[in-house]
């Protein structure tokens, strides 16, 4: 896997094992418990019966440019619902997120978006294609030279640290992370479409 890396990959092997190349792009997404969403009519209802509308989002692509001083991502998905009621044409907006995540817990930014989906009558099923966009300041994605510096020297058998690994350094450990960004989306969930998310 060495022969994949460029200059400023990370390279954690030393010239043995398994290469980890790290790129300013972020990690793309869907969050657990938002990638699918229930409507139900009445819409105050949870019970089965009242089922109206289910939808996931599925296929999650991405394309990155990191060649500027801010990192552009565009993610694309597909959006594909059920309905129980068939009768009639109908339409449907369903509203969904992407976020970015800094470090695995910061949120740093958000944006709302809305897909809408067409139903034929006597169609079941739908489905459409979604897309957003998010840009991470390069700066705060890329890991300073001492860093580095840290994580690619080279380390030699019987050296006394030569088998500990950098990250295990709290700060080696926290700057990873702090360059660590991801690209998340999901639908735009009520807290009671949350819970019900959660407690199926």
């Amino acid at each position: 896997m060495g022969g994949c890396a460029k200059t400023g990959d990370i390279d954690l092997t030393s010239g043995v094992g398994i290469t980890a190349v790290r790129s300013a792009c972020p990690v793309v997404g869907v969050p657990a418990g938002t990638g699918d969403i229930t409507l139900f009519d009445p819409a105050t209802s949870q019970d089965e019966r009242a089922i109206d509308v289910v939808a996931n989002i599925t296929n999650v692509r991405s394309t990155c440019d990191d060649s500027g001083a801010e990192v552009a991502t565009t993610v694309t998905f597909d959006v594909r619902a059920r309905r129980t009621r068939t009768e009639g044409a109908r339409d449907v907006t369903l509203p969904y997120f992407i976020t970015v995540v800094r470090g695995g817990n910061a949120v740093t930014a958000k944006r709302i978006g809305r897909v809408g989906l067409h139903f034929d009558a006597g169609q079941a099923i739908a489905s459409t294609n979604g897309q957003a966009s998010t840009t991470i300041n390069r700066e705060a994605a890329t890991l300073s030279k001492e860093v580095r510096d840290k994580l690619n020297r080279k380390r030699k058998a019987g050296e006394q640290d030569a088998a500990v690994d950098p990250l295990s350094a709290p700060d080696v450990r926290q700057a990873v992370l702090s360059a660590s960004f991801e690209a998340l989306v999901g639908f735009q969930l009520t807290q009671d479409q949350l819970k019900y998310n959660a407690q199926r």
